[in-house]
């Protein structure tokens, strides 16, 4: 496979015009995009510690002593409630008698916690992620603390970094008298320039599909192409089923409802895997939901239960999701790191890789580069872009909007430019 696409590359760089285009603009969008890129690296690099700086200071929170006896789930709740800005929407059941009862109300970055000390019958404390100096840090990887304004630059270098990828692979292929070798090799010899080229373009080509992945699963936060993947979700039914979170199920009221002991000892009684929570009833009409988190993603399941009747309403698991959810989900988790130590370490590697390729792009062009002169690869007058060509640039941008957005731009200045060019020699 590696040989066919070897021989494939390989006789499209006998177009030399076309590699001499693809570096100038390689190199353009390396320059322009190049302070995010470090930055995206060292952020998503230090939030992967997220759990290790926010769990020792909530461990007074979330850990109590188990001594005498405990209050009722119910009684906790009726608590929370009296504590809570809004009213809690999930319950998660603790997994051990030393660990209080957490309930949530929010969702995303509006989430909030109240934990509830059993034994004494009081709130341990509450955890609001906003608190936390790693929602800065998540704020500046995502948005660049910017809000909506900072998204959408992320986003758009986002895309920008998918094209320095494919441009990058294309013009550092080796020759056929480098051969398989050419993947491999970083000359350090040759003086710091040529050292600090390899390694950004033998690092860069190795981690270049682990890359891909880690964007793609970043893109679905974005606006305008998280909002367009939505959309087509939506359109081809391949999202979340309706009644997922339970929407459009109602209870059907009588004298009672059920207590939420007896929905835990329901739960319970399921052996779900990880983490079990409680979806609560925000009204007289609302339903009781038992779902787990995992991310062993087959193994999520959804229960929607009648408060008052307990009767089942719905049923899901993971196999119900649509296709395009399912990878959206995969990937997100894969870009958190959360499928596990090997996910974790990964992530770290390729944040880690990512900074030393940018870092050596840096160090090779500021040795290249001449005072006064931005050192932009010059492209033959006379070479003509390809239909090949023109048609992906068009996808990309049709797909990743604000890519197609800042090429017409770019685009544009340079037709002016150009004119500007000739009017002078006329």
């Amino acid at each position: 496979m590696l040989l066919d696409c070897f021989k494939f590359l390989e006789m499209l760089k006998k177009n030399n015009k076309l590699s001499q285009w693809l570096w100038k603009w390689h190199f353009i969008a390396g320059l322009v995009s190049l302070p995010f890129v470090i930055l995206l690296a060292i952020t998503g690099g230090v939030y992967l510690f997220k759990d290790n700086y926010d769990g020792p200071k909530q461990e007074t929170i979330k850990f109590i002593k188990a001594e005498g006896e405990a209050i009722s789930f119910q009684k906790q709740w009726e608590l929370a409630k009296n504590v809570a800005r809004k009213q809690p929407n999930i319950m998660v059941i603790p997994k051990d008698n030393n660990q209080a009862t957490e309930f949530i109300s929010g969702r995303f970055s509006h989430k909030n916690s109240i934990y509830i000390n059993p034994y004494k019958a009081e709130v341990s404390g509450k955890i609001n992620p906003k608190d936390s100096k790693m929602h800065t840090v998540r704020k500046l990887h995502g948005e660049l603390l910017l809000g909506k304004f900072g998204t959408k630059i992320i986003e758009g270098i986002a895309s920008w970094m998918i094209v320095l990828i494919i441009t990058g692979i294309y013009v550092f292929w080796p020759n056929k008298k480098q051969g398989i070798k050419g993947f491999f090799t970083v000359r350090l010899k040759e003086g710091k320039r040529i050292l600090y080229r390899d390694l950004h373009t033998v690092l860069g080509f190795w981690v270049s599909l682990l890359l891909l992945l880690t964007l793609a699963g970043g893109f679905p936060w974005t606006d305008v192409f998280g909002s367009n993947f939505k959309w087509v979700q939506e359109v081809t039914n391949t999202g979340y089923p309706k009644t997922w979170d339970a929407r459009g199920l109602k209870s059907k009221t009588t004298s009672e409802a059920i207590s939420l002991d007896a929905m835990v000892v329901l739960a319970k009684s399921m052996n779900l895997e990880g983490e079990v929570s409680i979806g609560l009833p925000k009204n007289e009409k609302g339903v009781y939901s038992v779902f787990n988190t995992t991310f062993n993603l087959g193994k999520q399941k959804r229960f929607h239960f009648d408060q008052y009747s307990g009767k089942q309403l719905a049923e899901h698991e993971w196999g119900d999701v649509g296709v395009l959810m399912r990878g959206r989900m995969w990937l997100m988790a894969f870009h958190q790191g959360q499928f596990g130590q090997w996910n974790w370490f990964l992530m770290l590697g390729i944040a880690i890789l990512l900074l030393c390729l940018s870092i050596a792009g840096l160090l090779s062009y500021l040795k290249r580069k001449q005072k006064g002169h931005w050192g932009i690869p010059k492209v033959p007058a006379k070479f003509k872009i390809g239909y090949g060509v023109i048609i992906s640039i068009v996808l990309l941008g049709v797909v990743f909007p604000l890519f197609g957005l800042s090429a017409i731009l770019i685009v544009i200045i340079e037709f002016i430019r150009i004119k500007k060019r000739s009017q002078k020699t006329v």
